[in-house]
């Protein structure tokens, strides 16, 4: 939402079509399984009407495969690379070890052009989330040193590490995270 207010462009990406589909949905202004207006409530708080400027500067909601070598179609892209890029819990979600996780960082560099951005934002010490009840999904358990190693082998510049420790009351049940990272890095 924040970044709506500095590009003219914005592309939203998820791997599962049922995701897309309801962002879908949410940019047409229409019915959907997620109400929002929590979250833009909160956000417009701090930084003003948020919502019908992301809904006029989203160009595109597409199909995204961090395990491939090029995640998305390079026809949506500039030649260049994108600006910035925001990867907020999916990584460490979508990947099998550390070395899937480091792949998958690899792959989304190449949507990046040199000298953009990355934000990415994800679970520390988690090692699975309950999806519904009984079904709980493997996560890579990250730690701080494991995101800065990974940035870094991948071609990045490391700007800004902040680290979020849950306290024990957060802790609700639903997976194992120990704390929350927010990266802010340049592609080299």
């Amino acid at each position: 939402m924040s970044g709506c207010e500095r590009f003219d462009r914005v592309i939203l990406s998820d791997f599962l079509e049922v995701n897309r589909k309801v962002l879908q949905s949410w940019l047409q202004e229409g019915k959907s399984s997620i109400d929002w207006t929590a979250y833009f409530k909160y956000v417009c708080e701090l930084e003003g009407q948020k919502a019908t400027r992301l809904r006029s500067v989203v160009s595109d909601v597409l199909p995204v495969d961090v395990h491939q070598s090029f995640p998305l179609s390079p026809e949506f892209l500039p030649p260049s690379g994108a600006d910035c890029l925001v990867s907020s819990f999916c990584l460490e979600s979508v990947s099998h070890d550390l070395l899937s996780f480091n792949h998958a960082l690899e792959h989304i560099s190449s949507l990046l052009k040199k000298g953009g951005y990355l934000l990415l934002i994800g679970a520390l010490g988690e090692s699975f989330y309950m999806g519904a009840p009984g079904l709980y999904i493997p996560v890579v358990p990250l730690d701080e040193s494991q995101v800065c190693a990974s940035l870094k082998a991948s071609g990045y510049e490391l700007l800004q590490l902040c680290i979020y420790h849950l306290p024990p009351d957060m802790k609700v049940g639903v997976d194992d995270v120990t704390g929350v990272f927010f990266a802010k890095a340049k592609k080299t």
